[in-house]
């Protein structure tokens, strides 16, 4: 069984699609997989000892490109994969597969992907979370509403490499003597998922005062947000506050986070990659719902108001208010890491 997958083009749903692999490594020990996706993918599926091989897609996300994708679905032809599964519910994006002849062509019914698919699975909302989705597909269409829940979807992990880990900290001068807190304040959703800064830096200057330390992860578009929490600290508290969002590569930042104990985190993509390296996981939900893509770990606190106006799911709030992550006070985010403790400390 030779396996093409075609992958997500955002981080959380990219960690998301290893609990697919998983379950088809159980069911096919001997499959190959290799999976078709964006150029930063990589260092997130190389993390995947299921994936074979990351094969860099090179027509944007959004190009159309009809002739790019008929010349690389020639290109895969001589690969002879007998199985595809298209995870994405564009209609471009299952043309890769069929003009690269693979016979069993799976995924969801989405843009018009009559024929280009020939395992069509009807209706994605008969499941609720994304990963039962596409944990799904590796199930036949008639058995899997028996064969998938939740709680038997396979949880992402990912590897980490103690030495390459090492070579991370030491670049950024950073150590472990004091227990580490991520932090992941960003959100490139947009702001109605983003908790406040004035909140972050509340809880990041009481860890401090407890005796730890802080590490600020995000992107370069994160770097203002993740200064203004650290510049908001006592100057003393300072220097146990590391602001990383912008200097580290996605490689270095999945290794930083796998040296954080805890991690506090807004519905990102950094959130279900700090669940897939083993933190525990204080996770804030605004505008977007824990009943659709939680992170998947083991130790996991999740936080929201019962607000009447959430979720939303906007990029922006649509009243102008924020009140769903505004009223969501430090106190509540210390207590959940508080208790995570506690539970850590039983086990």
């Amino acid at each position: 069984m030779k396996i093409l997958v075609i992958g997500p083009s955002w981080v959380g749903d990219m960690v998301m699609s290893q609990s697919l692999y998983i379950r088809l490594k159980e069911l096919y020990p001997n499959a190959r997989i290799d999976v078709l996706a964006p150029a930063w993918c990589k260092p997130i599926l190389e993390r995947m000892p299921q994936v074979n091989q990351a094969i860099e897609m090179p027509i944007g996300h959004g190009s159309f490109d009809l002739k790019g994708r008929w010349k690389l679905g020639r290109k895969l032809k001589g690969e002879r994969y007998t199985h595809a599964f298209v995870l994405p519910n564009s209609a471009k994006s299952a043309l890769i597969p069929a003009f690269a002849g693979i016979p069993k062509r799976i995924g969801w019914k989405g843009e018009m992907r009559y024929g280009l698919l020939n395992d069509l699975r009807p209706d994605k909302r008969v499941f609720q979370y994304y990963v039962e989705r596409f944990v799904a597909l590796a199930s036949t269409k008639e058995a899997m509403l028996q064969e998938v829940k939740l709680s038997s979807c396979p949880r992402p992990a990912f590897t980490i490499d103690a030495s390459i880990q090492q070579q991370a900290l030491d670049k950024f001068s950073l150590s472990t003597s004091r227990k580490v807190y991520g932090m992941c304040p960003g959100a490139e959703f947009g702001p109605a998922k983003r908790w406040p800064d004035a909140h972050y830096a509340e809880v990041a200057q009481s860890l401090i005062e407890e005796g730890h330390q802080v590490w600020l992860f995000g992107s370069q578009k994160d770097k203002q947000v993740t200064e203004s929490i650290r510049k908001a600290l006592p100057p003393e508290a300072m220097q146990y506050c590391h602001n990383l969002a912008g200097s580290t590569s996605l490689t270095e930042a999945v290794d930083l986070l796998a040296a954080c104990d805890t991690v506090i985190s807004n519905d990102s993509g950094l959130m279900h990659v700090s669940a897939a390296v083993g933190c525990n996981i204080v996770a804030i939900y605004g505008s977007s719902s824990p009943d659709y893509t939680p992170p998947l770990g083991d130790n996991v606190k999740i936080i929201h108001t019962d607000i009447e106006c959430r979720p939303c799911f906007k990029r922006e709030c649509p009243l102008g208010h924020l009140k769903c992550l505004v009223d969501l006070p430090p106190k509540l985010i210390l207590d959940a890491i508080h208790q995570l403790n506690s539970k850590e400390n039983l086990q």
